[in-house]
């Protein structure tokens, strides 16, 4: 009898994983596909395929500068919480410090408490101090939101880095500066792309605390919420949510991809 263990594939989690990504997925297809549609109603049979409602966001100003605002806060809100999640990241893994657990459970409250809670938390506490809504308090709120998955997308990579690495190069001459941007850095960076590309596409995509938190200047979502009280207008909502779709879709891929680079190699064999 031979000692070699055969895994053998579990049939019930393998019927239950199909299952899930049919109704996860599915339905999210039919926004591409009646994006096509060459009518204004949602509905089968489909009456023809038109690229006209893409060619008419081209024509909206209104569309783009919700994009650009979208973008904008996007970028501040990656930078700055990829920024912070450094920094956590780092002490959490490398200093020992009372009630670790509780801090950590703290940052990663946003992931489990129903963005609504935040939203009407900061909106009655901006109407307290008298902070007129802008794209400031749209940030602030999505950097609540985003805060927790940079710290969750760089802790694997300073959980695995050696930190013989950095006592090395403290033994060489460097200083506390130096040792992190020589050394820590270039071996933390594929992480550091990943929350990047993370956080801006959870940014992007954030609508509650754009709802509460939004101005004058609307955020794409926002924008798309208030599209839809048009008729009219669906079909070119439904084209430019098939972007936003294919874009986001992309974008996370790709942070996944990137995040997992090095993981499981050996710290000497990556310097």
């Amino acid at each position: 009898m031979s000692g070699t263990y055969i895994r053998r594939p579990n049939r019930p989690l393998q019927i239950y994983a199909v299952i899930f990504l049919i109704v996860l997925y599915v339905p999210v297809l039919f926004i591409p596909l009646f994006s096509l549609n060459d009518s204004l109603y949602v509905r089968f049979p489909l009456q023809g395929f038109t690229l006209q409602w893409y060619y008419e966001l081209w024509e909206r100003p209104s569309v783009w500068n919700a994009l650009w605002n979208s973008v904008k806060v996007g970028a501040v809100v990656s930078v700055i919480s990829t920024i912070l999640g450094v920094i956590t990241a780092r002490a959490i893994t490398r200093y020992r410090m009372p009630g670790k657990s509780a801090l950590v459970t703290f940052i990663m409250m946003p992931l489990v408490i129903p963005g609504i809670i935040f939203g009407v938390a900061l909106l009655v506490l901006m109407s307290r101090l008298g902070v007129p809504l802008s794209l400031y308090t749209v940030s602030l709120g999505h950097l609540i939101v985003c805060m927790p998955f940079a710290v969750a997308t760089l802790l694997p990579r300073f959980e695995g880095f050696d930190p013989s690495m950095e006592e090395a190069s403290a033994d060489l001459g460097e200083n506390g500066w130096w040792t992190f941007w020589r050394v820590t850095f270039p071996m933390v960076l594929p992480g550091v792309i990943a929350s990047l590309l993370l956080t801006f596409t959870i940014s992007f995509d954030e609508f509650i605390m754009a709802f509460f938190l939004t101005g004058t200047d609307p955020t794409l979502p926002m924008y798309i919420w208030g599209q839809l009280r048009f008729p009219q207008e669906f079909p070119s909502i439904l084209a430019l949510s098939s972007l936003i779709l294919i874009v986001s879709f992309v974008l996370v891929f790709t942070a996944q991809r990137i995040g997992r680079v090095g993981l499981n190699r050996d710290p000497l064999e990556a310097a």
